[in-house]
């Protein structure tokens, strides 16, 4: 087998996707297979973010390992605070949980993990800068927990290469419940996240596309400048996936 060498090429035509929709951000795009990196506006994927529910990802594997939730079944009870969500507003497991970015579940999650585990595996995993100052049920939120996008595919390659310092049946199980969309030509594994950027807010789209032998994961960040520049996060992606021909 031949090693090829890491190479990262600038596609200005994909800001064509973030043009239209008004929105400013980045995309990485990395090929495993070819060992290649693309994308747009490449100087951003090296400038760190909070990485708000896109760290659900990771907390979910933490949760798994250290058995403070079993699997993705087991229920967490609602605490009855109403946070005018309705999927929110109800009792969930972890598929449930991270299907709908249900905060409050994760923050319970992290809460049984505890500050001095979920350290130990933030460190051993080198997950961002490391650093989860701000609360243990907020650092991922508003705390001081960063990562860039680059980082981001580095981590979700680990995952899929099971080379996180976590038991096969916890990665495995966080891969089904990362399941976005699945078709007989490709499987789309992804996360969304939002988040807060000093004064103004960081929308996140991270994931990979299995589509036969070949494997491609991506990274979106843009700014929230208002709510309906959330929906970039996925469409952007989606449109910039269709032209690479990894989806249709």
């Amino acid at each position: 087998m031949v090693i090829t060498s890491q190479t990262f090429e600038e596609h200005p035509e994909f800001g064509k996707y973030f043009k239209e929709r008004n929105i400013d951000g980045c995309f990485l795009l990395y090929d495993l297979k070819q060992n290649k990196y693309s994308g747009y506006n490449l100087k951003r994927t090296d400038s760190a973010f909070i990485p708000a529910s896109t760290f659900k990802i990771f907390n979910s594997l933490v949760a798994l390992e250290t058995g403070v939730i079993k699997d993705e079944n087991e229920i967490i009870k609602w605490d009855s605070v109403d946070r005018g969500n309705e999927q929110w507003n109800k009792d969930n497991n972890l598929r449930s949980a991270f299907k709908y970015s249900v905060v409050w579940f994760y923050q319970e999650l992290a809460r049984r993990i505890g500050q001095e585990r979920m350290q130990k595996y933030i460190d051993t995993a080198g997950y961002g800068n490391q650093n989860i100052n701000g609360g243990i049920d907020l650092f991922w939120l508003q705390g001081d927990l960063r990562i860039t996008p680059k980082q981001q595919v580095d981590i979700l390659v680990k995952l899929y290469n099971n080379d996180l310092p976590f038991s096969s049946r916890a990665i495995e199980i966080v891969k089904d419940i990362m399941i976005y969309e699945k078709t007989d030509d490709y499987i789309l594994r992804a996360k969304t996240g939002w988040g807060a950027r000093l004064t103004r807010q960081v929308g996140w789209f991270v994931g990979y596309v299995i589509k036969g032998d070949d494997v491609f994961f991506f990274a979106n960040n843009i700014d929230i400048d208002n709510d309906e520049d959330a929906s970039g996060r996925i469409s952007i992606t989606k449109d910039i996936l269709r032209e690479s021909e990894i989806i249709k």
